[in-house]
């Protein structure tokens, strides 16, 4: 399932979905990272998610259920628009949303806070 976000974060991709539980993982194979939240205390079932390489405001989401089954194949039982997979990715925007909202109103007020001279010369 794919996440679309139709504005910019001050704050990095890792820190706005790490804060919304999920870790980041690499895949021994290809290197390549992405993020995980279990569901349990096992391995699986567990939310997978992707940031799109080419639009990083773009998340592929889905739900392993389980582990490979078969010695040099990567594939599994994925689920990808499951009524908890659209749950969810409902769950994930809203934070990150309301995550990219705050960091703004904190710059706006810290903005505030700066006495004349900080404001006119523009030091922090």
């Amino acid at each position: 399932m794919k996440i679309s976000f139709n504005q910019k974060f001050n704050q990095s991709h890792d820190f706005l979905i790490r804060r919304c539980g999920y870790g980041q993982i690499r895949d021994k194979n290809t290197g390549e990272f992405s993020y995980v939240r279990r569901l349990r205390s096992d391995f699986y079932p567990r939310f997978h998610l992707y940031i799109n390489s080419e639009d990083p405001l773009i998340l592929n989401l889905h739900l392993d259920q389980k582990q490979a089954s078969y010695e040099g194949y990567t594939k599994h039982s994925g689920d990808y628009d499951s009524d908890l997979v659209k749950q969810e990715a409902n769950r994930l925007y809203q934070m990150i949303l309301e995550q990219g909202q705050e960091k703004e109103e904190e710059l706006e007020e810290q903005e505030e806070n700066k006495g004349f001279f900080a404001r006119l010369f523009g030091r922090k």
